[in-house]
């Protein structure tokens, strides 16, 4: 079974990112592809926890009381739920690598994906970059993809 690696950077962009993880998401499970359409992220190693210290200490102070609840005590809830949490992944560049195993037989399909995912929305703004089992960087592309799996 011969691999095509597609490698997509999206910045320092994290929503799009995600947009695109979603995306890749629902494509193995509407088309069943399940072990054919594998993909990792590439993140910059943080330094530290990456997070400020004082930020959780609020986020904890307005859950409401355990307790019966009230009308008042759901309300603070939605307040509480409608801030937004401070990201945890630092917003570095973010690279996307996706792996495509097809078999032999499956070849129209495996030209049909190699169409419509660099045309798709979140990975279209992306430098999509297709490396094939024929390129020179096809080992290089193989082994990164491998070590972000560890």
């Amino acid at each position: 079974m011969a691999h095509i690696y597609m490698t997509f950077d999206f910045g320092a962009d994290e929503e799009k990112a995600q947009q695109a993880r979603h995306k890749l998401d629902g494509w193995k499970q509407a088309f069943r592809l399940d072990k054919k359409l594998l993909y990792k992220f590439e993140r910059p190693a943080q330094e530290g926890d990456g997070t400020p210290q004082s930020e959780p200490a609020p986020a904890k102070s307005e859950k409401p009381a355990k307790g019966g609840k009230t009308r008042k005590s759901e309300g603070a809830k939605s307040k509480a739920e409608e801030k937004p949490a401070a990201p945890s992944v630092p917003a570095g560049p973010v690279k996307l690598h996706l792996r495509l195993a097809f078999s032999g037989h499956e070849k129209m399909t495996e030209e049909r994906w190699l169409k419509r995912i660099p045309s798709e929305q979140p990975f279209r703004d992306a430098a999509p970059e297709t490396i094939q089992s024929s390129d020179a960087s096809f080992a290089e592309a193989e082994g990164k993809f491998e070590a972000l799996g560890a």
